[in-house]
C-alpha cells in the first residue's frame, strides 16, 4: 500500500480545477487499496467532500504564489513521509521532496508569459523548468505538450507519459431541462442567438482577433432572418486585465453586441453550452483543449484552431480554422451558422468524440505512473 499525498489546492480553479476535481474522485472509485491526503486551503476546509474512505484531506494556508512557499510548503509536507507526491500542476516548490509527480497542462508559463521580465517572473519561470527536471515522471495532457516539454525543458522521453484528460461529467450525463435552462438565459437577459467562448482571456487566447471576426460576421449576417441580432458571449476572466481586448471591441464598434459575463458556475456554463449557437475556440496555443469537448459534449458545433493538440482533442468532430486570419476565422462560423447539414454532422460528431475520453481512463493511467515509480 502506498501513501499519496496530492496537492488540491486549485481544484476550484477553471480548467484545472476539472482536472484536479474529477481525477481524485476517479482515483477513488477505482483504487481503495492505496491511502491518500489531499492538501486543501482553509477555506474550502467545510465544503471540501473527501471522494472515498481512503483519502483525507490537510489544510495548508499559504498560497503557492507567495516567495516564501518554496520552503515553507517543502517543510509542512514532509511531515507526512509519504511515498509519493503528485502536484497536479506545474508550481512545484523549490525545495519540493522526492519522489514527485508533476502534471504540465501547458507551456504557456514559458512560452507566453503574462509580464515583462522582472526578477519574479525569472524566478517562477526557473522554479518551473527546475520543477518539471526534479520530477520522478512527467504527465502530459497531449502528445503536442509533450513534444513542447522534449524541446523546451529537455526533460527525457522516457520519464514523461500523456494521459489525456476528460469532460467534467456535468456535461456529458446527457439530462436536459428546456425549462430550467430558460430560467437561467432569462436571469441574463438572453433572448438572442449567440456565439459562445468559454475560457480564460489571457494573450494566447486570441480573443482580440475572434471579435474581430465576429464583426466581419455581423456584417454578413445582419440582414439573415436567424442570425440578424447575433452576439458573441464571452465567460472567463474580468475584461479590465485585458486592454487588447477591450480595444478590440471599441475598434469594431461591437460594444452593444460583445458580451463579457466573467466566470459562471459550473451549471450555468453548461446551459450557456447547450444555448450557443455555436462554440468558438480560435487558441493560438493550447496544452489539450478541454472547453471544446465540454461544448460537443453539450451538441454544439466547435469551431477551432487548426494548432496540433486542439486537432488531438477534437479530430475530425469540428470546423478547423487558421488561429491567425480573421477572414478564416470568420468563415468557419459562417459555415457552422448557416449549412444545416454541416451543424446536424457536427453535433452529432461532437458528442461521440467527447465520449472517446473518460476520467476512468485517465486515472487508471495515472495510477500506473504512481506504480511505476514505487
Amino acid at each position: 500500500m502506498l501513501h499519496i499525498v496530492i496537492d488540491v489546492r486549485h481544484a476550484g480553479d477553471f480548467g484545472i480545477g476539472t482536472y484536479i476535481r474529477n481525477l481524485t474522485r476517479a482515483l477513488a472509485r477505482l483504487d481503495q487499496t492505496n491511502r491518500y491526503t489531499l492538501v486543501i486551503r482553509p477555506e474550502d476546509s467545510e465544503s471540501f467532500v473527501t471522494p472515498g474512505p481512503n483519502f483525507s484531506t490537510v489544510v495548508y494556508s499559504r498560497p503557492d504564489t507567495q516567495v516564501i512557499h518554496n520552503y515553507t510548503f517543502p517543510r509542512f509536507i514532509r511531515l507526512f513521509n509519504a511515498d509519493l507526491y503528485h502536484i497536479p500542476l506545474n508550481s512545484i516548490a523549490w525545495w519540493m521532496p522526492r519522489p514527485y509527480v508533476v502534471t504540465i497542462h501547458d507551456m504557456s508559463t514559458l512560452l507566453f508569459p503574462a509580464h515583462t521580465r522582472t526578477f519574479r517572473r525569472t524566478l517562477q519561470e526557473e522554479r518551473y523548468r527546475r520543477g518539471a527536471l526534479r520530477a520522478s515522471r512527467v504527465i502530459t495532457v497531449s502528445h503536442a505538450t509533450r513534444r513542447d516539454i522534449e524541446h523546451v525543458l529537455h526533460i527525457p522521453s522516457s520519464r514523461i507519459r500523456t494521459i489525456y484528460s476528460a469532460p467534467d461529467p456535468a456535461f456529458t450525463d446527457g439530462h436536459c431541462d428546456e425549462a430550467s435552462d430558460r430560467q437561467v438565459l432569462d436571469r441574463y437577459s438572453i433572448h438572442y442567438p449567440f456565439i459562445l467562448y468559454a475560457g480564460t482571456i489571457r494573450p494566447q487566447k486570441n480573443i482580440p482577433r475572434l471579435i474581430e471576426a465576429f464583426g466581419v460576421l455581423r456584417s454578413d449576417l445582419e440582414r439573415t432572418d436567424k442570425y440578424s441580432d447575433l452576439r458573441l458571449i464571452i465567460i472567463g476572466d474580468e475584461l479590465s486585465r485585458y486592454p487588447a481586448v477591450r480595444r478590440a471591441v471599441a475598434e469594431t464598434r461591437m460594444e452593444p453586441l460583445v458580451r463579457f459575463l466573467g466566470f459562471v458556475p459550473l451549471e450555468t456554463l453548461r446551459v450557456f453550452y447547450r444555448a450557443a449557437a455555436a462554440f468558438a475556440f480560435p487558441s493560438l496555443y493550447e496544452g489539450f483543449g478541454l472547453a471544446p469537448l465540454e461544448a460537443m459534449a453539450c451538441g454544439t458545433p466547435v469551431v477551432a484552431s487548426d494548432i496540433p493538440s486542439l486537432v488531438e482533442a477534437v479530430g475530425d468532430a469540428a470546423e478547423l480554422v487558421s488561429p491567425d486570419n480573421v477572414f478564416d476565422i470568420a468563415r468557419g462560423l459562417r459555415e457552422v451558422l448557416l449549412d444545416d447539414h454541416r451543424r446536424r454532422v457536427l453535433s452529432e460528431a461532437g458528442i461521440q468524440q467527447a465520449r472517446r475520453f473518460h476520467w476512468d481512463t485517465t486515472a487508471r493511467e495515472v495510477l500506473a505512473v504512481y506504480r511505476e515509480i514505487k
